[in-house]
């Protein structure tokens, strides 16, 4: 079991598919609503089990791991800029 104040990986929880800690949401449903254009209120409405912190801190961790520091690309669906600047804010 891995688990995290955001992602807990378990089998015993949906089969050791990735979701939001204290949630059986899966981690992949989020980033299904960002690809086909919906927003994070959206997701956040459907999944109230979900915090913002939660989802927010999942996208900074994925735009960190898929842009490093180095790197100046700007995604078309997703402001990671700014939600890095709120995550970092709220820290």
């Amino acid at each position: 079991m891995l688990r995290t104040d955001l992602i807990t990986i378990d089998p015993e929880i949906t089969g050791g598919t990735p979701v939001f800690t204290g949630t059986r949401v899966a981690i992949q449903t989020l980033f299904d609503y960002v690809a086909t254009g919906e927003t994070i209120n959206d997701f956040l409405e459907g999944f109230p089990s979900v915090g913002r912190a939660q989802a927010e801190g999942v996208l900074y961790l994925a735009a960190k791991a898929l842009i490093p520091d180095h790197l100046h690309v700007k995604p078309a669906q997703i402001d990671f800029e700014a939600i890095i600047k709120a995550h970092e804010a709220a820290a």
